[in-house]
């Protein structure tokens, strides 16, 4: 087999040669609705519709909706949008576990024929008590010696609401002794009158995870089914299941799930970060939830790079957060429009070069894309200049802007900086003078002068108030839930969120569309956010120009 070829691939090419399932290829991507998906989710998106597509086969949506005291609607809606947006399509195949609730309810009713399950009223505390530990059996139930018929009958109660939450549950009848706890009778149905999104009231009982997951596949005719490491020890009891039933044998393969540095990826968490309010909800730029990533800037092409560059695994390991960065910023490096912004304006005013004059200067859109044409900028003797690029005694190796220095302005003229004019009480600069070298102009440059530094500028007169909002790193530690004794949120980054509010841009960012990404020079790729309106724009940081580095 080829070595390119993962792990899952060799499987599939494998079972394609035997001629298993008649060559035909279904996997399945099952998200429960009781949240936003993560960039984690975006690794298994990609592998299932992946290798489906790779091989000529298809791929199911289907949601676990098995909790109805967690799901919403809201978190179904998210979820299908963020498949699509990643560039995948299910086309007429979704499906909900709760479409099989029935057929769920006909099957547990055929184990307990079997004698293979029972209803237990123990408390859910002393069903825990009674699996033991990995080192040693459990005990069984008193109540696992019932007959058939009234397990029947009592299942029966159970599912027209009879008993109240906690008061009895449906287990499988396995092995109390088995070394994995999941066959140690897992409990297959459980009790919760709650109003289901949508099979309303119908329902008062509702089917585990373990049970519903390989039957749901089965039903399907799921041929590969893919998931986590963490679902290895319950593979036996999918395999259980499905033999007892006599049913389609779908077969579940594990991989390695995505552990990011400087993230962390458990949906209790991420939620305990939206509910406590430190960031403003599933989809706050500095969350890892592809709703997140998707308004701070990143594209669905760099998520699948990134995807692929991971690749897939057997064992777990941690991917550095860098990686991640470096695809978006090798992506946007093709497709952004390079604009002016300056940061932190400061006026530059040009003595020689007329009032009232206005010259219109080419830029190329984007120099990595021939496609990608030009614009014109205006050009004055008015200009916002970045306070950074003046230093009144210049240290070595500086070649801004500094009393007597020259200067390129960027796509315009060669100017030398004269001096700059401060507060006479706060010692701030209030502006700086300088003056240009006609002959210098941007490619028609005949002046022979030959400068080192080059900065970025805004037409004072032309000059569109924007909002940056500067993201870092939501974490300043490298494993922020990997500290025993220590929560989390001990490492919550306080600067992971910078405000600048009235930074300075060229008038053509008023085009600019929710979702638009650029580069502002030396400042970082940006994206429009949602939150502008009309006048007042305010764009997020995705990435800085280069990485860093620095350990936060």
């Amino acid at each position: 087999m080829s070595e390119s070829l993962n792990f899952i691939e060799e499987i599939i090419e494998r079972d394609l040669e035997e001629g298993k399932h008649g060559g035909r290829i279904l996997t399945r991507f099952p998200p429960e609705p009781n949240g936003y998906l993560h960039i984690g989710h975006a690794k298994s998106i990609c592998l299932n519709f992946g290798v489906a597509d790779k091989y000529g086969g298809q791929t199911n949506l289907r949601f676990d909706d098995t909790n109805p005291e967690t799901e919403e609607v809201e978190y179904v809606e998210s979820i299908m949008a963020d498949v699509r947006w990643l560039g995948f399509d299910w086309g007429d195949r979704q499906f909900f576990a709760s479409d099989y609730f029935d057929q769920l309810y006909e099957f547990a009713l055929l184990l307990i024929r079997k004698g293979k399950a029972y209803v237990d009223h123990s408390s859910a505390e002393a069903i825990a008590d009674q699996k033991g530990s990995p080192t040693q059996p459990g005990i069984e139930s008193p109540y696992r010696i019932r007959s058939v018929e009234e397990n029947l009958d009592l299942f029966s109660k159970m599912k027209e609401g009879v008993f109240e939450e906690g008061e009895c549950v449906l287990r499988a009848k396995i092995d109390m002794a088995s070394p994995n706890m999941h066959m140690r009778d897992p409990v297959m149905y459980r009790i919760k009158k709650a109003h289901h999104h949508r099979t309303g009231d119908k329902w008062v009982i509702y089917p585990m995870y373990d049970f519903a997951h390989g039957q749901c596949d089965s039903i399907e005719k799921i041929t590969h089914s893919i998931c986590t490491l963490e679902f290895e020890n319950h593979r036996p009891l999918y395999e259980w299941y499905i033999d007892q039933l006599g049913i389609f044998p779908s077969r579940q393969y594990e991989f390695a799930r995505l552990n990011l540095s400087y993230t962390v990826m458990s949906k209790r968490k991420l939620m305990q970060l939206v509910n406590e309010q430190y960031v403003k909800g599933w989809d706050d730029p500095r969350m890892p939830t592809i709703s997140g990533l998707r308004r701070r800037g990143y594209t669905p092409e760099s998520i699948r790079d990134f995807a692929d560059r991971i690749g897939v695994a057997k064992r777990e390991n941690i991917i550095d957060v860098s990686l991640l960065e470096f695809c978006i910023r090798e992506h946007l490096n093709k497709i952004a429009y390079r604009f002016m912004v300056v940061q932190q304006p400061v006026k530059l005013r040009i003595l020689n070069y007329e009032d009232g004059r206005v010259e219109q200067m080419e830029v190329l859109n984007n120099p990595e894309d021939p496609e990608a044409g030009s614009r014109l900028v205006p050009f004055s003797n008015e200009l916002y200049v970045e306070a950074e690029d003046y230093m009144e005694i210049p240290t070595k190796g500086y070649f801004r802007l500094y009393p007597g220095g020259l200067v390129r302005l960027k796509n315009a003229y060669i100017i030398r900086c004269e001096k700059a004019v401060t507060n006479p009480h706060t010692g701030e600069i209030e502006e700086i003078q300088a003056t240009y070298i006609p002959e210098s102009r941007s490619g028609q440059d005949t002046s022979g002068l030959h400068v080192k530094g080059t900065i970025h500028w805004v037409s004072a007169e032309h000059a569109v108030n924007t909002e940056l909002r500067i993201y870092d790193r939501l974490f300043t530690d490298e494993s922020p839930d990997g500290h025993e004794g220590r929560d989390f949120k001990e490492f919550i980054n306080p600067d992971s969120l910078k405000v600048i509010p009235y930074a300075k841009a060229e008038p053509d960012i008023l085009s600019a569309k929710a979702g638009d990404r650029y580069q502002f020079l030396r400042l970082g790729y940006f994206c429009l956010d949602p939150d502008s309106w009309e006048g007042y724009q305010v764009f997020n940081r995705t990435v800085t120009l280069k990485d860093t580095g620095k350990k936060k």
